[in-house]
């Protein structure tokens, strides 16, 4: 103890010694500071990563659920479009009394149904020739593009213009519809009307 006292005697006659009190303080609050920093803001800081990360996630799960229940809702507005199998044999004949209502005419249309592929709508196709006026034809195509239920002209394929009667013009044509419900029941025939 005596050697302590002597050695602060001695450097409190040096001329850095009002240094001193300064310097410790500064060591105690460099290692308070390292404390703190190593007990408690490190794994504060850790943490806040951790929530952030896991906030992150849980923030992208919520938008792909809310985009998921999005979809539903337009694929069940979409599939609500979409005709009935009870309303199948009723759009083709929709389908030529439109075409005579344009002076167009459609003398068969036949139809097929494509296998879906499970829990999908099926598909329908008609096919028939048609033959009108330009004119005639194209607000007949304009009708079916516009018509109340989903259809879709797939294929339009001009086969003749004939000028001895004017100017008619005949058109294959494939229009393609989506049935809800699955194919329709009973005897499923083509149909010509």
């Amino acid at each position: 103890m005596k050697k302590l006292t002597e050695h602060l005697h001695r450097l409190a006659k040096e001329p850095y010694a009002p240094l001193l009190p300064w310097g410790a303080l500064a060591m105690v609050l460099t290692l308070v500071w390292l404390l703190i920093q190593s007990l408690l803001v490190g794994p504060a800081q850790d943490r806040l990563t951790q929530l952030e990360s896991e906030w992150s996630t849980a923030r992208q799960v919520l938008l792909q659920r809310h985009e998921a229940r999005q979809t539903r809702q337009e694929l069940s507005r979409f599939m609500g479009a979409l005709p009935t199998t009870q309303e199948f044999a009723p759009l083709a004949l929709a389908i030529s009394e439109e075409a005579k209502r344009y002076s167009v005419k459609l003398p068969a249309l036949s139809y097929r149904l494509d296998k879906p592929e499970a829990g999908m709508a099926t598909k329908a196709l008609f096919q028939g020739t048609a033959t009108g006026r330009y004119e005639d034809l194209r607000r007949f195509i304009y009708h079916l593009e516009t018509f109340k239920q989903l259809l879709f002209i797939e294929d339009l394929t001009v086969l003749r213009t004939n000028t001895r009667s004017g100017d008619a013009v005949t058109v294959n044509i494939q229009i393609a519809t989506y049935l809800r419900g699955g194919p329709p029941s009973g005897p499923a025939k083509p149909k010509s009307t």
